[in-house]
This record gives structure tokens, sequence and C-alpha cells, in this order.
């Protein structure tokens, strides 16, 4: 993954901590409905739990970094995946798709569809993955 700015974020790097990683476009009305949940998930939990919110908007960096900017998502990074390994690698053909993973990087589980991860069940979703 990268940013707009060239920095580049592998999951290898995730490893110890525990990651909600979430595949979204800006194309894509329910992922951008799901943002602002994520960025107060990711602003609850900071420290917690890793909230990497991964752009599938191949090419469009600086449209990225706008939509979060715009909406004032000021705990959510810009990545990117120029190439949509992560999708191919997920097997995922549907936004938004989010993966939870432990801090030992194994598979927690999978959502298809999007969330309110601030709602009254995200708690216990993202438990699992917690130490």
């Amino acid at each position: 993954m990268t940013d707009p700015g060239g920095a580049k974020l592998t999951i290898a790097s995730l490893k110890g901590k525990p990651v909600l990683i979430n595949l979204w476009a800006t194309w894509c009305g329910p992922c951008v409905k799901e943002l602002p949940t994520l960025d107060a998930l990711a602003a609850r939990d900071a420290g917690k739990l890793a909230v990497v919110t991964v752009s599938q908007d191949s090419g469009q960096p600086d449209k990225v970094k706008a939509a979060l900017a715009d909406r004032h998502l000021d705990h959510l990074h810009p990545w990117l995946d120029p190439d949509n390994t992560l999708a191919f690698f997920f097997n995922s053909g549907e936004l938004p798709t989010s993966v939870l993973f432990d801090a030992q990087g194994r598979e927690v589980w999978r959502m298809v569809g999007a969330h309110d991860w601030v709602g009254a069940d995200s708690k216990s979703l993202i438990a699992p993955a917690l130490p």
C-alpha cells in the first residue's frame, strides 16, 4: 500500500497489533457512509487497534486524500492499493470489505458490506482480536 506522498505500508509491518483493514472507494456510497464510523473507531481504540482504510481508487491518490480531508476524517490515513492486490488477496469483489486480524496476524473474521463501527455491537466484534 502507498499513500499520495509515496510512503509505503506493508501487511508485515502491522504484525504485533490487532488490525482492521477496510477496503473502500470514493465512488462507493456505502463505503463513504461508513468512513466516519471507522474514523471514530480509530480514535476510540487508538493504541489498541490499527484501523487501516485502503482505497481501491486506482490512480487517483489526490481524490482519495481529498475525500478524507473534506470529511475531516483525521484518524484515517489515505492508503491506496494501486494494483488492487488486497482485493484479490481477500478474494472480495464487493466494497466495502473489512478484515480483522489479531496481533499474531491471524484472520479473525471478514465482513462484506457497510457497518456502523461505533454501533452497539462494534466492541463485541472487535474484542476477539484484542489482547
